[in-house]
């Protein structure tokens, strides 16, 4: 993932203070990726990650990634920021299925009451 977010930064013209942000997030996914993915995996209801739109997943693992791993961010802040990015880039079920699927990971993990 950090190989590709190099080659994309190479190319593309990205504001210098999310860059940080962007390389945490690919390196992140490169080290926890299986897990992150195991941890959804095991919420979503008569789903399959990989059956997922693309967009939705690339955001279920973000999110879920902060939640698990990112402890200086608050699980509550990556679900409403999940949806928020849902609303404009998904489908139109999508900030609702987001919501679900990443309220029902952090229930699982005892992060949210």
């Amino acid at each position: 993932m950090v190989e590709i977010l190099d080659k994309v930064l190479a190319t593309r013209r990205v504001a210098t203070a999310r860059i940080p942000y962007m390389k945490r997030i690919a390196s992140g996914l490169d080290r926890y990726g299986d897990q992150v993915d195991d941890g959804l995996n095991s919420v979503l209801q008569n789903w399959r990650l990989d059956r997922l739109s693309v967009i939705d997943r690339a955001i279920l693992r973000i999110a879920a990634l902060e939640m698990l791993y990112f402890k200086d961010i608050p699980p509550k802040v990556s679900i409403y920021e999940g949806i928020r990015i849902a609303e404009l880039y998904g489908g139109t079920e999508s900030p609702a299925f987001v919501n679900g699927v990443l309220d029902a990971l952090m229930t699982g993990i005892g992060q949210i009451s």
